[in-house]
């Protein structure tokens, strides 16, 4: 069982990288991928966690603008941690988040809502990249809503009057530093309508001009209509399918290992890599 794409407590997850990797060896999962977003903190105590037979695919989920202001989320996997480029792009993802944070509050504030930042840091696990999903848990604690769900669905979506953008790389330049760093870029749930905007099949011709490996078709936030669109572009395009849970622990109602990637096209994706960096014990 090949799970692609998963969050720890260094961004919205709940379970800390080494719960994360104990869960995912009880749950039989094979390769397991830790992306958390905009950064690679979480890859020491994962590898330091690592046990048994089960493989790390490290990466990070690089939150992204196109040029029409839509969000997207890309998947690099099996890039050198230690690339300048790569790094100072996630760095300056996250170094705009509080900003983007106390923006939304007010927002919230000018509405009527009783939340402050204080509020937010309180429901942030420490040395987590502070985000939507904080805010979201800060406003459940506060008794605002009942859920995270309710809080995205109500409050904080894409299109909701309290939504602010931050700074974030095109999805092409995403795609460019993290084949730059030797890893390979996977676009997240690019047609996931259930969260708002998402993209268009003429999307994808600039992506793969910039080097994109590959389409997340099995993720719960799309339809099987919007699947089978996703797997034509990418048999079309000749891009490597994937599947992944997109697993949060408690923060969303995903589960470990409920969509997955078949081992063929891990093994084709893993070899777009320009080493092999899979962890192993």
């Amino acid at each position: 069982m090949i799970d692609l794409h998963t969050h720890t407590t260094f961004s919205d997850g709940t379970d800390s990288p080494l719960a994360l990797v104990k869960k995912a060896s009880s749950s039989g999962v094979s390769v397991l991928a830790i992306t958390d977003h905009d950064s690679t903190a979480s890859w020491e105590e994962a590898k330091a966690a690592l046990h048994g037979d089960l493989k790390l695919a490290l990466g990070a989920e690089v939150s992204c603008l196109t040029e029409d202001g839509i969000s997207v989320h890309m998947l690099g996997l099996l890039f050198d941690g230690g690339n300048q480029a790569l790094q100072q792009l996630l760095s300056d993802s996250r170094d705009t988040r509080i900003p983007r944070m106390k923006k939304m509050i007010e927002n919230l504030q000018g509405a009527g809502y009783q939340i402050t930042l204080e509020d937010v840091e309180a429901s942030t696990p420490e040395g987590a990249t502070v985000g939507r999903p904080h805010l979201a848990d800060a406003l459940v604690a506060k008794k605002i809503v009942k859920s995270r769900d309710e809080a995205f669905t109500e409050l904080l979506h894409n299109d909701s009057p309290f939504y602010v953008s931050h700074f974030a790389p095109t999805p092409e330049d995403s795609i460019r530093a993290i084949r730059s760093a030797g890893g390979v870029a996977v676009i997240a749930h690019p047609f996931a309508s259930r969260r708002g905007q998402s993209l268009t099949p003429d999307s994808f011709s600039s992506l793969v001009s910039a080097g994109l490996n590959g389409i997340e078709v099995f993720h719960r936030d799309q339809s099987e209509d919007e699947r089978q669109q996703l797997i034509e572009i990418a048999e079309t395009l000749n891009l490597v399918i994937t599947g992944s849970s997109d697993y949060h622990g408690t923060g969303k109602l995903n589960q470990l290992g409920e969509n997955t990637t078949t081992q063929a096209e891990w093994e084709r994706l893993e070899s777009m890599a320009d080493q092999r960096r899979v962890v192993s014990r």
